[in-house]
């Protein structure tokens, strides 16, 4: 056996274990949002004073290890905290891939009294839902079900209250099948079957203090009840016009609907936006450059740049298009261009935002011509998602995230899932009316995906 001390603690491993997966058993969380496949380099730590990817590196001899200190990620619900505490109460809780958001509900009132985010735990364990589901089907989903509740319950604790009947949860199909314990293996691979997408109703001891859960339905397997939600929240259009509603994030959920029609599908984006490969890329923490414009930056806590968000992202492309430093092919004469100091955009890094918005803009595109609508028959563009409210809507259009004949629609409304699963659970409206009526455009199949992809590659 081999001694691995980590502030001050010892602990046990043996020959040719990976690192990695020795700090995820024992509780050290470190993200690794590539899943361990080592292409993010996002798993650094170090290993007496050398830097490593733990993900890589297996055990062969006694060692000290130093785990970077990370920040939570900053995440903006657009919830209204104005109620009090009232003898009828719920909790109304988000699952995002990356985020997660609690809110207390006063049903007497009708109010959100208090939210709190945290970070999605489960990031450690990569930061998309394919990731995770390779790890349920290599291990169990027990692992990240302990984890997920351990950190709903430590978010519990902080509102102060006691035993509350009902918790009402949304988020994408696989972080609902993980929630409730239900292995997701069979959404990982064709023909990506969920074991449930309509509502679920659980009595539970693994959260504490909610005597029963209710998840919101959900419409295919990579459209869920986070969407549903968004949904239930948005407007719906004047009588012959269209919404739109788009969920950025590392899988883009994308929803064309009418009173009478709901057209629904996801776009592998990546998670380019998340920070995972891109080279500097990081999540929005401290330190991360969140605007950007003609070479003077912001950072998330006006802290020193440490790199890169999703929303700095698109406003250094931006910039680099208008000042000619990259043309309409993507393509810069030098392979990297320095931002800050020990921060900069790789050649590498355009072409995984042009991957991102490529197939975010394509999928729009794919749905308006599945429905045979223009951009005049579209009233509102929802945006929602972790950094939707940040986004310079007008350097997205510039840079082909979204339509340029949209830019004016937009409506950002921060965290849709959350708001209206707390609408739901105030108001209790049936949902089915939006599953039942709801067409799953498969992208992978369709007649004018690949096409259009292929064509909004460039900018």
């Amino acid at each position: 056996m081999r001694k691995i001390k980590i502030d001050s603690e010892i602990i046990l491993a043996e020959d040719g274990e990976l690192l990695s997966d020795i700090l995820i058993k024992n509780g050290k969380a470190h993200e690794h949002p590539c899943g361990g496949r080592g292409t993010c380099r996002k798993c650094t730590v170090f290993v007496d004073g050398k830097k490593e990817l733990s993900c890589q590196y297996r055990i062969k001899s006694d060692i000290e290890v130093v785990i970077p200190e990370e920040s939570e990620i900053l995440s903006v619900t657009g919830a209204e905290e104005s109620g009090k505490i009232t003898e009828n109460m719920c909790f109304v809780l988000d699952i995002g891939t990356t985020t997660l958001a609690l809110a207390l509900v006063s049903l007497d009132e009708k109010k959100i009294i208090k939210v709190i985010t945290r970070t999605n735990p489960q990031r450690i364990f990569g930061a998309d839902v394919m990731s995770r589901i390779d790890y349920c089907r290599k291990n169990s989903v027990s692992e990240l079900q302990g984890i997920l509740a351990d950190e709903v319950n430590k978010m519990i604790e902080n509102f102060g209250v006691s035993e509350i009947d009902r918790m009402y949860a949304a988020g994408n199909t696989t972080m609902l099948h993980i929630f409730f314990g239900v292995d997701p293996s069979s959404m990982g691979t064709a023909p990506y079957s969920p074991v449930f997408l309509e509502s679920k109703r659980e009595k539970t001891d693994k959260i504490k203090g909610v005597k029963e859960i209710i998840s919101l339905p959900s419409f295919s397997a990579f459209v869920g009840a986070d969407l549903v939600a968004g949904l239930n929240f948005a407007e719906m259009p004047s009588e012959e016009k269209y919404n739109l509603l788009i969920d950025l994030g590392t899988n883009a959920e994308i929803l064309l609907f009418s009173e009478e029609k709901i057209l629904c599908t996801s776009a592998a984006a990546g998670p380019c936006f998340e920070g995972a490969n891109i080279s500097c890329g990081m999540s929005a923490v401290d330190g991360a450059i969140s605007a950007y414009r003609k070479g003077r930056i912001e950072t998330i806590g006006n802290k020193p740049a440490k790199g890169i968000c999703g929303t700095g992202l698109i406003d250094i492309v931006a910039e680099l298009l208008s000042d000619g430093t990259i043309d309409e092919t993507g393509f810069m004469e030098c392979e990297e261009f320095e931002i800050a100091e020990n921060v900069s955009l790789t050649q590498g890094d355009i072409r995984q935002y042009q991957l991102a918005k490529s197939a975010i803009y394509s999928a729009v595109l794919t749905l308006l011509k599945n429905e045979n609508v223009t951009f005049e028959n579209i009233e509102k563009v929802y945006l929602s998602g972790g950094f939707s409210a940040k986004i310079n809507i007008q350097n997205a259009a510039r840079t082909g995230l979204i339509p340029e004949e949209m830019k004016d629609k937009c409506v950002p409304i921060n965290n849709s899932s959350l708001l209206g699963t707390a609408k739901y659970a105030i108001e209790q409206n049936d949902l089915t009316v939006f599953t039942e009526k709801a067409e799953y455009i498969d992208l992978s199949s369709d007649k004018y995906f690949s096409d259009l992809f292929i064509e909004n590659m460039q900018f």
